[in-house]
């Protein structure tokens, strides 16, 4: 029997939230890693999949379970000729029954005729595997995490985002690491409470209170600048997620701050994706 897939709708963004969480409660658990409880404000994740869903429907499925139940999620969005896989899970209990391929063969087809494809792989090994086979050449990074113990000063250079008059900052800076803006979705950035950052040299940031969400710059000592600012603006406990080895200067950063790195998944890419560096890309928009 066929995987019964059809179009995910913004009216799925409640059920496969909780698909989402429960997945990845899992995946924490199987990989040994402390459970993360759901987040008590659960508007941020309904507007990531409702925008994906309007913005890139070609790139959005559900699968379906014999009772009728999402079973399976798929989000991928293009961007200037870049695809990027923002979203794939499958309910605990119905893995390695073939949703998740076919999900990420949907996925995949939405790219067709791009020009190169992202996709951050969790630690998980069947979805490294699946991503490997499907082309996609692997990454290893590390992410950072922890208490700010030497805190940097926020640097002058660095100021909020003025949106939409900085829209060409954000294009420029964005296109120079991937070669595809990250304007479209920059309103969901600001709608979840982020804090958005341009560096006078150009780049950007957004972070929430230290919890970095996505960087990009035209230059390594404006990279520098701007994570300094977001780690300086922590409360509580920093995050820097996907740091590979052409992004070696943001390990510099974190350790001088005193966060602790650890072994975790990959970027995956396929076709011309750009230098990607210096680049911290977003799990959620890449």
């Amino acid at each position: 029997m066929g995987t019964d897939l059809r179009p995910l709708v913004p009216a799925d963004a409640e059920e496969v939230l909780d698909l989402q969480f429960a997945s990845f409660g899992d995946l924490e658990r199987r990989v040994g890693l402390p459970a993360s409880p759901p987040p008590a404000d659960r508007a941020p994740g309904l507007r990531r999949i409702t925008h994906l869903a309007t913005t890139d429907p070609a790139g959005a499925w559900v699968a379906l379970g014999p009772d009728g139940r999402i079973d399976g999620a798929a989000l991928a969005l293009v961007r200037e000729g870049l695809w990027g896989l923002s979203l794939l899970v499958v309910r605990p209990g119905s893995q390695s029954a073939g949703l998740g391929s076919a999900l990420l063969t949907a996925a995949l087809a939405h790219g067709d005729g791009t020009r190169g494809g992202i996709i951050l792989a969790s630690e998980d090994a069947r979805a490294l595997r699946a991503y490997s086979r499907a082309g996609f050449a692997l990454r290893p990074v590390v992410d950072a995490s922890g208490a700010v113990k030497n805190r940097p000063e926020r640097p002058a250079a660095v100021r909020p985002i003025r949106w939409p008059e900085d829209t060409p900052v954000v294009d420029a800076a964005s296109r120079f690491v991937r070669g595809a803006t990250h304007a479209p979705d920059m309103p969901n950035y600001l709608e979840a409470g982020c804090e958005v950052l341009v560096h006078e040299r150009g780049g950007w940031t957004a972070h929430e209170r230290g919890r970095l969400r996505i960087l990009a710059a035209h230059d390594e000592a404006a990279a520098v600048d701007l994570l300094r600012a977001v780690l300086a603006a922590a409360n509580g406990e920093a995050g820097v997620d996907f740091i590979d080895a052409a992004n070696d200067w943001a390990v510099r950063v974190v350790l001088e701050a005193g966060l602790t790195l650890r072994p975790s998944g990959a970027t995956m890419v396929c076709g011309e994706v750009g230098p990607l560096a210096p680049y911290l890309p977003s799990g959620a928009y890449l």
